[in-house]
């Protein structure tokens, strides 16, 4: 289908104001970036809980479930990589704009990648948490077993083996969880959040 032919009805539904009045929170993106095993799913679980606890809503978007589902159909050459993280962006703009705190759990290997989510998702929304756990303390972890797999070639364009990963320039905050336990980490991540929720 043409996009000529498609008529948007945006001016007719609900704008995001009317979801944040509802929910009383204002819609947030936190994009946590680094390497498989540094502790990107286990910070958005926790701080999704602590969340939770406060009353407000909360969706996790976590890169194992989203390539069995939405993007199951891509792999990890670089086109993919950028249309793994373009639609993960999309999916989330529509998260916020209905006022969800979306926490976003991805390795995102670049500045290029994640500078697309920001400009979908709009950088004013886009909270970027480089979780920058060391490359050693990763693999030293290895609880998928990846990193042994890409040591021996039997992984192609593994992030931080075979494939470089390009830490953040400027995040919005960085942690380290070879530093600093769970408990820790969220407490700086609520500091954070918690005034980007005000309406």
């Amino acid at each position: 289908m043409k996009t000529e032919n498609i008529h948007p009805i945006f001016d007719r539904m609900l704008q995001r104001k009317d979801k944040e009045e509802l929910l009383k929170q204002r819609g947030v993106m936190i994009w946590f970036t680094g390497l498989s095993g540094s502790g990107k799913s286990t910070l958005a679980i926790a701080l999704e809980h602590e969340l939770h606890q406060r009353g407000l809503l909360c969706r996790i978007l976590d890169g194992d479930n989203i390539r069995t589902g939405i993007n199951n159909n891509l792999g990890f050459s670089d086109t993919d990589r950028i249309e793994n993280i373009r639609r993960i962006a999309e999916v989330s703009k529509l998260f916020i704009d209905t006022g969800v705190i979306t926490i976003a759990a991805f390795i995102s290997p670049n500045n290029e990648v994640r500078e697309l989510a920001s400009s979908i998702v709009g950088k004013e929304d886009f909270v970027e948490v480089f979780i920058s756990t060391p490359l050693a303390v990763c693999e030293q972890r290895d609880v998928k077993g990846l990193y042994a797999k890409a040591r021996r070639g039997e992984i192609k364009d593994f992030t931080g083996i075979s494939s470089p990963f390009e830490a953040p320039e400027s995040p919005t905050l960085s942690l380290d969880t070879s530093t600093m336990d769970v408990h820790e980490a969220v407490e700086r991540l609520i500091e954070l959040t918690l005034p980007l929720l005000q309406r």
